[in-house]
């Protein structure tokens, strides 16, 4: 006797002939890319430093802290480009009093970027562009739904970052609205455990996120703390460049370090004085780097051998230790020495489905003269890369 089972999508009749399966396929599973945009050149290039989360004395929780204070302390220490981004709340949003109308807000040597800091019950994000833009409109919205604040930001042309994304002020909105995510807050490296796997979570599922630093500086000095906040210790320790984010961009304007950005093309360091952590590619093992972290290729289903280098101040006769992460998970730990630190490592990318590499550099301080508590916060972590990344979606 044959009995049968009519089930929504398929019939299964036990005893009896074949079984109709079922048809269904999966719109939004990922799917061979055809082609990719071109890699933009390695070699016309320029690294710029710089610390993308300040506060001034326009954040009244930095009132010992002028414009011209950031500004000159910048210069001093190299900085190449800055970002202060003062609280817009404590203006309710309006551009007419915020830090950009501040006579004090120039500089013949940094580039200065045009930015605040969206604060919201939902959490903080860092706006970063190139010109001033029309911030009352972001403010305006901060309590909508994500698809009116994500409409808002896209006409106003601007990179939105989202600010230390686990915590009291983490960031509860969408992260497709954003094009960079903080993953290391302040000196204090081992607080940004979640904002880390927060970013993984993000790399893992097709977003192609920027991780970048921001010391969110709130003090004047690091030796003269506001009497007003009861954050006195980090404020000795922590200040502009702990850490440092450095982009590679195509040239020094402030598009460019926006661009870079955007793009991906971006490490940070402990501070300003230690060494970058450089992340490249070799696509076809012809001894020619081919491609950097930010960059996207597809898979050919052959071997690529990476390599990382430590650009700058290392510590002579130390050793470093990089930890490479492979879809959100460690894969291995090198060591490296000499003068200019570098090691290789081969691994054949999936041919299908996504794949993305990042590292971690671990190992002795590079001093900070201007900060020097600032080490002791900063532990072993000398820097980290973004991901080099194999068939990720360009319109993901």
């Amino acid at each position: 006797m044959l009995t049968g089972m009519l089930c929504t999508g398929f019939f299964i009749m036990i005893g009896g002939a074949a079984m109709a399966q079922s048809t269904h396929t999966n719109p939004w599973a990922p799917r061979d890319i055809d082609t990719l945009p071109p890699i933009a050149s390695l070699s016309k290039g320029v690294w710029l430093k710089g610390d993308l989360h300040l506060h001034s004395n326009h954040s009244k929780d930095a009132s010992n802290n002028p414009v011209s204070k950031i500004v000159a302390f910048s210069e001093s220490v190299g900085m190449d480009y800055i970002c202060i981004t003062d609280h817009d709340n404590h203006v309710n949003g309006d551009p007419a009093n915020n830090t950009w109308a501040d006579p004090e807000f120039k500089s013949k040597s940094l580039l200065l970027l045009y930015g605040e800091e969206w604060t919201t019950t939902r959490g903080h994000g860092n706006v970063f562009s190139a010109r001033p833009y029309d911030h009352q409109r972001l403010y305006d919205v901060r309590d909508q739904r994500d698809v009116v604040v994500g409409a808002v930001k896209k006409e106003l042309g601007i990179h939105l970052s989202a600010n230390h994304p686990s915590g009291k002020d983490h960031f509860g909105y969408s992260y497709d609205m954003v094009e960079s995510i903080e993953v290391w807050n302040s000196a204090v490296w081992p607080k940004n455990a979640n904002a880390i796997m927060i970013w993984d979570d993000m790399l893992s599922s097709g977003r192609k996120l920027t991780g970048r630093g921001g010391s969110d500086s709130h003090h004047g000095t690091p030796d003269t703390p506001d009497k007003a906040t009861k954050n006195s210790g980090q404020a000795k320790a922590n200040y502009i460049g702990t850490p440092t984010t450095w982009v590679f961009a195509t040239a020094r304007t402030k598009q460019a370090v926006v661009d870079a950005l955007t793009n991906g093309r971006v490490c940070v360091s402990a501070n300003p004085y230690a060494p970058r952590v450089e992340f490249y590619a070799d696509l076809n093992e012809d001894g020619k780097m081919d491609m950097m972290m930010g960059d996207n290729a597809k898979s050919t289903g052959k071997p690529v051998k990476f390599r990382v280098q430590l650009t700058g101040n290392t510590v002579a006769d130390s050793s470093y230790t990089v930890s490479i992460v492979k879809n959100g998970n460690p894969y291995s730990t090198i060591k490296m020495t000499g003068k200019k630190p570098m090691v290789e490592f081969t691994d054949t990318p999936a041919l299908h489905g996504r794949s993305f590499y990042r590292v971690t550099v671990e190992g002795p301080q590079t001093a900070y003269p201007e900060v020097p508590l600032s080490m002791a916060l900063s532990g072993n972590m000398v820097g980290l890369s973004n991901p080099i990344y194999f068939n990720f979606d360009p319109n993901f």
